[in-house]
């Protein structure tokens, strides 16, 4: 493992004053493969925005990554709080990663490593979670007051937003849909277990299918592996989109498959916590409509109830890869106290701009 060796470039000022919800905030989005920042201001909008790799499964480089990139941002904007979203999940105070699937995180006291890099507070929260209040607060959730949020990319991520607030659960972990097994002895996820959703219905598993059909020298896969230069290892779920979009069939019906998968899995959420609304992003989602047309067929097809029952909306996000950074800089904007646990930042209950309760109050 690489030593780690904390950054001798000193870090911004940062003003202490008290957050408001005009003021700019700083929000770091940390997935699998990337890590971005972006200053946000009070509207959603980013004002700039960066990215790196994310080094490998090194924690402590992750780390350094995260602090450069808010010293770059930092010295150019005068930025009032820091938010983190992190792919894994979170003890219900968000200081620690207690386990991720895709990072090398084992009850990691993230928050307290970040804090004394950055020498200033720092909201932590899951990735998911913080790209779901995204969409609640500027994008496709607004005006719903019952959204789950699905973030399709590496893995599964979700998100639940129940009457203006993150819906964490009793230990911090709600949300992992991703997890939920749907083919038990199946496809071997990185949590350990076996058969999970994201096995099936992730830009992982779309690229995995489409390389078992490279290796299977079948002749569908003939355009796939032009368009690698016959590397079957370089056939990655964003290769086997582009391709659908340009209508290859292949891809387009492998793209509907996990269409089909994806809708299964939002029909057994539609059973346990019946929202009014899905939304759907990631990087998968820039198939559109090739995925997500046979996704609400699925759903419609096994809903529990079908025909008897309203049938909740599934839309796709609007804010895009970025949603995770404006999430993660808006729940910053308020600061939960110290010694709190179990408590949730005022920023997760407040409504979005010009929400109100019939009797004219924020929905707090």
């Amino acid at each position: 493992m690489q030593q780690f060796r904390p950054s001798l470039t000193p870090m911004p000022r940062f003003s202490h004053r008290s957050v408001g919800s005009g003021k700019l905030a700083l929000g770091i989005d940390i997935g699998g493969t990337k890590v971005a920042a972006g200053v946000v201001d009070g509207s959603g909008v980013i004002r700039e925005e960066l990215r790196r790799q994310t080094p490998g499964r090194d924690a402590r480089a992750v780390e350094e990554v995260i602090a450069e990139l808010v010293h770059e941002l930092g010295s150019r904007h005068d930025v009032r709080s820091v938010g983190i979203g992190a792919a894994g999940w979170m003890d219900l105070d968000g200081g620690t990663v207690m386990f991720s699937p895709h990072l090398a995180w084992r009850n990691e006291p993230l928050r307290r490593n970040l804090e004394t890099l950055l020498k200033r507070p720092v909201t932590l929260t899951n990735d998911a979670d913080a790209a779901g209040w995204a969409e609640w607060r500027f994008g496709a959730g607004r005006g719903h007051s019952r959204m789950v949020t699905l973030t399709l990319g590496t893995g599964i991520g979700g998100a639940i937003v129940m009457d203006g607030r993150v819906e964490r659960g009793s230990y911090g972990m709600a949300g992992e849909f991703g997890h939920q097994i749907i083919m038990p002895g199946g496809h071997r996820c990185e949590c350990g277990n076996r058969g999970c959703w994201e096995q099936y219905a992730s830009g992982n598993a779309l690229g995995r299918e489409a390389r078992e059909l490279a290796r299977a020298k079948s002749p569908m896969a003939t355009e796939l592996l032009v368009a690698v230069d016959g590397k079957v290892k370089d056939i990655t779920g964003a290769v086997v989109t582009g391709l659908a979009l340009a209508g290859e069939a292949t891809s387009c019906e492998l793209v509907e498959e996990v269409g089909d998968w994806l809708g299964l899995g939002i029909a057994n959420l539609a059973a346990a916590l019946d929202p009014e609304l899905f939304v759907i992003g990631g990087g998968l989602c820039a198939a559109g409509d090739l995925l997500l047309a046979p996704t609400r067929r699925a759903y419609a097809k096994n809903l529990t109830g079908r025909g008897f029952r309203p049938e909740a909306k599934i839309l796709a996000a609007e804010l895009g890869p970025s949603a995770g950074l404006i999430g993660a800089a808006d729940l910053s904007r308020v600061r939960r106290p110290r010694g709190q646990r179990g408590t949730k930042p005022r920023t997760w209950l407040r409504p979005a701009p010009g929400r109100e309760t019939s009797a004219g109050r924020p929905s707090y």
